[in-house]
């Protein structure tokens, strides 16, 4: 599978009969029109996690997002996709792996239960066009790197038929040991492409959270540079503190926005900062606006 390609890219690469031509010249003038409104530039995908506004409804969260100009809210169940569909988004990363964070693919014991999950939900997710599919490496528990990249490379093998059939991407997130997810194994972008590279499959890329690194590794704009072929998806967050993206916390954004754009990346980028302003839907805009370059 090519890496995901946003709408208006997917639009180029269509045959090119007249007929065909003129509806994605149509599209595209509508894609462009919806940015405008939103008062959007076009470079950015935006997103949205969902579990970061606990108190919001879904969808009221589609109606607000819309409006601030997202294009999709992410992490759901597959259960939950229909909502953002009807209001004319997506879900940029599905989710609901067993195990969660802590109980991932670095353990062999896992591997059925995953792979009984996959089988079921990939041909969902993309049949509602969803096609990335979120994972985890799990925690240590003991085990050290070079073993859990093996363990996880056993697992991925077992999963990519199925995600070759249906044309969906796992994506594995980075997430940090120090703060957040004590003894998580996939928390260096090191281990996180080591694992892509000996996987090397399409089907399998990286989830590169900057609150996460940031806290882990910084050298944030040197690593996207250097290893964006791995990265399918990317999440904010203020650091330290993981609330807004604005002057409070040391991450200046929109450096690091102009980095991944840079890259050519067509994906989406997902705010999951928690707000802890009394106007939540203000911060989202406001986290939006930051990375609108």
């Amino acid at each position: 599978m090519k890496p995901q390609l946003s709408r208006r890219s997917a639009l180029k690469t269509m045959a090119g009969t007249a007929a065909v031509a003129a509806v994605a010249a149509s599209l595209e003038q509508r894609l462009v029109a919806e940015d405008r409104a939103a008062g959007r530039r076009g470079n950015v995908n935006h997103s949205v996690c969902k579990w970061c506004y606990p108190k919001v409804s879904l969808e009221d969260l589609c109606v607000a997002g819309k409006e601030i100009g997202l294009k999709s809210i992410e992490l759901l169940t597959l259960e939950e996709i229909p909502t953002v569909k009807k209001h004319g988004l997506t879900c940029a990363m599905v989710s609901g792996v067993p195990g969660g964070i802590t109980r991932g693919l670095n353990r062999l014991e896992n591997h059925d239960a995953i792979l009984e999950w996959f089988a079921n939900a990939a041909p969902r997710a993309a049949a509602l066009e969803c096609p990335q599919i979120i994972c985890f490496s799990g925690n240590r528990a003991g085990l050290d790197d070079e073993q859990g990249i093996k363990n996880c490379v056993a697992g991925i093998k077992r999963l990519l038929p199925v995600a070759e059939k249906h044309n969906v991407t796992l994506v594995m997130e980075l997430l940090n040991s120090k703060v957040n997810h004590a003894d998580y194994q996939c928390d260096l972008s090191k281990w996180g492409v080591a694992l892509c590279e000996a996987v090397g499959s399409p089907h399998f890329k990286l989830l590169y959270d900057i609150y996460h690194m940031q806290i882990m590794e910084g050298d944030m704009i040197a690593t996207i540079r250097k290893h964006h072929q791995w990265f399918a998806h990317y999440h904010t967050g203020g650091v330290p503190g993981r609330n807004e993206i604005d002057e409070s916390q040391e991450i200046y954004y929109p450096a690091v926005m102009r980095a991944i754009v840079a890259t050519g990346f067509k994906g989406f980028v997902a705010q999951e900062f928690i707000p802890k302003r009394e106007d939540k839907i203000a911060s989202l805009h406001q986290g939006v606006d930051i990375c609108d370059v």
